[in-house]
């Protein structure tokens, strides 16, 4: 099949596909700060899970020893590596405190999600109550 050389095919110009690549680029720009505060909830649902079973595993020691413990690895809770240790976790994790009755963990995001100057914290107790003590 030939094609004549003197007939023009219907096309996009390069010029029109710039203009359409721009206008796609703004709203973008538009659109990123939005989803800031998506991924931030996102992520703190991780800190959530993760002291929702350190509460459990704590409360599985205190059933055995009726004291909860200072340290997690006693307990069996072995945190997630974070982003700086090639892993994917979001947030740190420790016991802050622990006594014969209580204890209080804590997960910290080791990045601001929203770059609104503040660092999510979230605290969990021996009664599973999840607490948002600094919210990002």
């Amino acid at each position: 099949m030939k094609f004549p050389l003197n007939k023009r095919l219907k096309a996009f110009t390069l010029t029109e596909l710039m203009v359409v690549l721009v206008i796609i680029g703004i709203l973008m720009l538009i659109a990123l700060p939005v989803f800031d505060g998506i991924f931030g909830d996102a992520y703190s649902v991780e800190a959530q899970n993760q002291l929702k079973y350190l509460q459990s595993r704590q409360k599985t020691y205190y059933q055995r020893y009726f004291k909860y413990s200072n340290d997690a690895r006693e307990i069996g809770f072995t945190a997630p590596k974070t982003l700086h240790e090639s892993g994917d976790a979001r947030y740190t994790y420790e016991i802050v405190s622990a006594s014969q009755t209580s204890f209080i963990a804590r997960a910290t995001a080791i990045a601001d999600f929203n770059n609104d100057g503040n660092i999510n914290v979230w605290e969990i107790d021996q009664e599973g109550r999840l607490r948002e003590v600094v919210a990002d």
